[in-house]
């Protein structure tokens, strides 16, 4: 059975007609094959007349590039990964599969950095990702980790902006504008708020939000709400993590965490001890937090 997608039919000079094929001037099978093997379905790729794409780019077969879009020498990009119009994908840049980048996103660009010297240094970007309207995606420098890393399933909406050696966990939301200065890590459930800002090599804990227009200064807890400018603690996370699964149990946890943390007026270090004991005695929901506590740079939002 062939793919139902426009063909023509053409005649050689003997005017014996040839195969249909497809559009693009390839024949394209899916199914069985007449002899009744089984194959994998195999779809062309679809470039744009009008994109530029380097010859040397490694794209899977079925990669879709969209009208006047860039994709540079250097640029691996997974199978089934689509590429709207007028997008630059540049840099030594790696992008996994089923990842969506929409108009005028730019990814892999050099990094907003005076340090940077030209040095070799990449971005890397997992699966399922979203790429909205004019998101921007820098590369490492050489003075960190020289690669800025993205997981998977991440949502960045539009003008959202992921600066140099960052790294940026699995299942974050990035609401239209925030952004992130450089050598920031975001871990795994993040959201950030429209409009927030996170201040160099700070950290935001797994399962942490931030309220829109938040300036985030210093390292934001896990399961923590922060809002404000500086942002403040304004509690815990607890819808995100109803709708995520997390028990009644675990979630009561987590609530009285935040209650030792910035309630009960104790020091950091008190507190920390405090959770640390909670953590090993069954409470397995705060081990992330106090992890996160013990090795903290900048110290966190008070």
């Amino acid at each position: 059975m062939r793919v139902s997608i426009p063909r023509r039919r053409e005649s050689d000079e003997r005017g014996r007609t040839l195969p249909a094929t497809s559009a693009r001037g390839t024949s394209v099978f899916v199914g069985r094959r007449r002899d009744d093997r089984r194959r994998t379905p195999v779809w062309p790729m679809s470039i744009h007349a009008t994109a530029i794409v380097d010859p040397a780019a490694q794209l899977a077969a079925d990669v879709e590039v969209g009208a006047y879009s860039i994709v540079g020498p250097h640029v691996a990009i997974g199978a089934a990964t689509r590429i709207g119009p007028h997008a630059v994908i540049t840099g030594r840049t790696t992008i996994g599969a089923r990842n969506r980048i929409f108009q005028f996103a730019s990814i892999g660009e050099i990094a907003q950095d005076r340090k940077y010297g030209g040095e070799p240094t990449t971005t890397t970007i997992g699966d399922d990702n979203v790429f909205r309207e004019f998101v921007s995606v820098h590369a490492g420098t050489a003075q960190d980790r020289g690669d800025t890393r993205i997981g998977n399933g991440n949502l960045f909406l539009a003008y959202a902006h992921v600066a140099h050696d960052c790294v940026v966990g699995n299942q974050t939301i990035f609401s239209n504008n925030a952004q992130i200065a450089g050598h920031v890590h975001i871990d795994d459930w993040v959201v950030l708020g429209a409009f927030s800002g996170v201040h160099q090599f700070c950290r935001v804990g797994v399962h942490a939000m931030t309220g829109a227009y938040a300036v985030v200064l210093q390292d934001v807890p896990p399961y923590t709400t922060v809002q404000g400018y500086p942002a403040r603690p304004k509690g815990t996370n607890v819808e995100g993590l109803r709708r995520r699964g997390f028990s009644a149990e675990d979630i009561l946890a987590v609530r009285r965490a935040y209650k030792t943390l910035y309630r009960d007026g104790l020091t950091l270090d008190e507190a920390r001890a405090h959770l640390a004991e909670g953590a090993t005695s069954g409470a397995a929901v705060l081990k992330p937090l106090v992890e996160f506590l013990s090795v903290s740079r900048r110290g966190i939002v008070r």
